[in-house]
């Protein structure tokens, strides 16, 4: 695996699911031969494991909203081991991730995302109905390490409580146990279960990085509980984004080829409606990277390349491939964004814009997608599209997805539309455009092929022609509480006006979609007599992070702390080997880096030492260790530089077999420090950084002090024993009652299980 770590991709794929995931393997397999001795293997794989993970630490700084872009599934996939890898770190080598400023956001990440129920998340990008792997292992860890408000404790009851055991959402067979044992080592019992100050009301979230939108999330299942998300945002995320294009962090990232976008979806401007918290327009999960399987457009054209002639999807779509697109050419610089977000008077409203995502050729010049709760359970919904004159597009189709439910067709006043139905209740859709015409949609059944975890999808496909220079189109869904009794549209050239009258209320939606408009509002909703104002002012606001500065020496101080754990278990082996034979036996194995000369003469020195140690008192012997430091060469630097010669000889015969992955492989990885420390400090590349203290970083470290403990313990109450023992053959023999006698054998006998005790853990710990 170490090996592999030079020329796999999880070894310089960022922030992806698998790098995590292999690297705590490598680090506790590192540990373990740590601790049998062999320091050698150990210290680097380590090293490996640090320089790959803690790149990953610093990137994801950039990361401000504590999302992961693969989407929760994979995002419980990432943590899983992530977490493990900062626990490990804290431990052995007083690493601490603890407040780091994505790990302090992460919470909202798994909180914001759950349906109604609490047994679905918004399934964005390759997932299945929840999580793969927890989370309540994650949810306990948070809340003993960061949050410390009983929050996280309370959000893993509730899901274990509510664990779907049998049909869809279930947890998989290879998923189900593997992080136990993880929540029972974090588990604090100690903070009470407590929600957060906002449950039980519907709350807007924007995850700015992800560019995903959530509202009605984490509540209870119910009439009027519903859940809305939409993903509109850049390919990877933000951070990967700007960090690709705008060459941020050049030190160790060259383009694309250091992440790995290939479990995103072609989704931009895609939403999900759950009116009462039945899924009614969901996601397709995790099945082939076609644009029709989301929610989304695609645009009638005779253009070359699409997946599915003559309709031309987003230009990350792939063919052929498991994977989405994303490397090279257009693809690489898909992306759509969230414009508004923002609740008022009970409603919701938001827009995106996708036309990013789709060939330049098509000329369109915006697909802007509106999306309005006018009530939990109506959702409005308005795509407008803009083309250029030129524009080869003539027709744009429009899925809608149900991964359970099939769509049946439905027809209203020459309104046409669709219907799902959940047990007794039936949730329907309608659509029309701004020329009040409606096309018949088609509803069908999208099979996966073979290799797949799910079967396919139910979808509603709706085609309907573009006009030039505007084409609005309207969608309205809603659930069994509402009674929807008419629906139209007009427009212009700057805005559209929509009308709908339920039993109850009448709703008059006027919708601003010009570039430059007059008035500086989104949209306007008379509800009855109210007036709901969505103002321009409370856009969303684009703020990328800088590059954190000095990235590389914030690394490397973190390498710092792994020399010191080895140095000192280094010392402490030697300091337990007293006979010659072993002593020389050791020292040759832990000393086979070094110079072969210079190896002799220090095994000779410490030879002579361990010999004049063991016919001295045994009170010198704690000297033992501090005079071997004296003696003993730096190996560990030794061992860097030889393997960062091996890695470069290396790194230069796979370059010549694939120059791709050569280049990769050379500038990733070459992380060894090549400054130079002394007692008092020491500098990397100019930089000073702290001395890492010897003390207290590492387990090693820790069983020496304790065996001495022990030792000192273990000598106090032999003479304490014999003593008692001597005043009891003595002193109690005659005169002293029966009571008096038995209280005196108990002590002793307590003593005597206490004396067996200490030497039991002397013996372990070989003190």
């Amino acid at each position: 695996m170490y090996e592999k770590s030079y020329v796999r991709g999880w070894g310089f794929q960022y922030l992806h699911n698998h790098q995590p995931t292999n690297c705590v393997a490598l680090l506790t397999g590192s540990l373990v031969y740590m601790t049998q001795g062999y320091l050698q293997e150990a210290y680097l794989w380590t090293k490996q494991v640090l320089s790959i993970m803690e790149k990953s630490m610093i990137l994801l700084q950039d990361v401000t909203d504590g999302s992961l872009y693969e989407g929760v599934a994979y995002g419980t996939y990432t943590t899983r081991s992530l977490f493990q890898y900062m626990f490990l770190v804290q431990r052995h080598f007083a690493i601490s991730h603890f407040s780091h400023p994505w790990l302090l956001k992460h919470f909202a990440f798994l909180y914001r995302t759950i349906l109604p129920g609490f047994q679905r998340t918004v399934a964005v990008a390759d997932s299945n109905y929840n999580w793969f792997y927890g989370p309540e292992s994650q949810l306990v860890f948070l809340d003993r390490y960061v949050l410390r408000n009983g929050s996280g404790n309370w959000l893993a009851d509730l899901i274990h409580q509510n664990r779907i055991t049998e049909g869809p959402g279930q947890a998989g067979k290879g998923q189900r146990w593997c992080t136990l044992h993880t929540e029972f080592l974090w588990y604090d019992p100690s903070l009470v279960p407590k929600p957060p100050a906002d449950f039980g009301t519907s709350q807007l979230h924007y995850f700015e990085d992800w560019g995903v939108v959530t509202y009605g999330s984490t509540l209870p299942s119910g009439t009027n509980r519903s859940f809305l998300s939409f993903k509109s945002g850049k390919l990877g995320g933000r951070a990967i984004f700007d960090i690709v294009h705008n060459n941020k962090y050049k030190e160790w990232i060259k383009g694309w080829r250091n992440f790995n976008a290939g479990h995103e979806h072609p989704d931009q401007n895609s939403f999900t409606f759950a009116p009462n918290g039945v899924p009614f327009i969901t996601e397709a999960l995790y099945g082939p990277k076609y644009t029709l399987l989301n929610n989304v457009l695609l645009f009638g054209s005779a253009l070359s390349g699409s997946c599915f002639k003559p309709w031309a999807g987003q230009v990350t779509e792939a063919c052929d491939s498991k994977w989405l697109k994303y490397k090279m050419g257009l693809a690489a610089d898909a992306q759509g964004r969230v414009e508004a977000a923002m609740r008022r008077e009970g409603m919701v409203f938001i827009r995106g814009e996708a036309h990013s995502a789709y060939n330049p050729v098509l000329k369109i010049r915006n697909f802007q997608r509106n999306l309005l709760l006018l009530h939990p359970q109506l959702l409005l919904l308005v795509d407008h599209i803009h083309l250029e004159s030129d524009s080869p597009a003539r027709a744009m189709s429009a899925f809608f997805h149900n991964t359970e439910l099939p769509f049946e067709s439905l027809k209203v006043d020459d309104v046409h539309g669709a219907f799902v139905t959940h047990g007794k209740d039936k949730y329907k859709m309608f659509w029309m455009d701004d020329t009040n015409s409606s096309n018949k949609g088609m509803v069908g059944y999208w099979s996966y092929p073979r290799g797949y975890p799910y079967n396919g999808s139910n979808y509603v496909n709706v085609t309907m022609p573009l006009r030039y220079p505007h084409t609005r189109v309207a969608y309205i869904f809603f659930g069994p509480g509402m009674d929807v009794q008419s629906f139209s549209l007009r427009g212009d050239d700057q805005r559209v006006d929509i009308y709908l009258s339920t039993k109850d209320h009448t709703y008059t939606v006027y919708l601003l979609t010009g570039e430059v408009t007059s008035k500086p509002l989104f949209a306007m909703v008379l509800l009855d007599h109210q007036k709901i104002a969505f103002e321009r002012a409370a856009a969303v606001a684009d703020d990328p992070p800088a590059e954190v500065e000095e990235y590389v020496n914030v690394m490397e101080d973190n390498l710092q702390h792994v020399k010191p754990v080895f140095q000192q278990m280094e010392r402490h082996i030697l300091g337990r080997v007293l006979n010659s034979a072993s002593f020389r036996k050791t020292a040759e194995r832990l000393l086979q880096f070094s110079d072969k000369k210079k190896t002799e003469e220090v095994i000779e020195k410490m030879f002579d030492r361990s010999k004049k140690q063991n016919k001295g008192k045994g009170g010198r012997r704690a000297n033992l260790e501090e005079k071997l430091s004296e003696s003993l060469p730096d190996i560990f630097a030794q061992m860097e530089v030889n393997e960062k010669n091996e890695r470069q000889r290396t790194s230069k015969r796979t370059y010549e077999e694939s120059p791709e992955e050569g280049d990769a492989d050379s500038r990733a990885f070459m992380d060894y420090p090549d400054g130079q420390r002394n007692r008092k400090g020491g500098f990397v590349k100019g930089r000073r950084f702290k001395q890492v203290p010897m003390g207290g970083t590492a387990r090693s470290e820790g069983v020496s002090g304790t065996s001495s403990y022990i030792r000192l313990f273990l000598l106090l109450n032999t003479a304490t024993f014999f003593l008692l023992l001597a005043v009891l053959l003595t002193r109690f023999q005659r005169g002293r009652s029966l009571h008096t006698q038995r209280c005196f054998y108990a002590i002793v006998l307590i003593d005597c299980f206490i004396l067996l005790y200490l030497y039991s853990s002397c013996s372990h710990v070989q003190c």
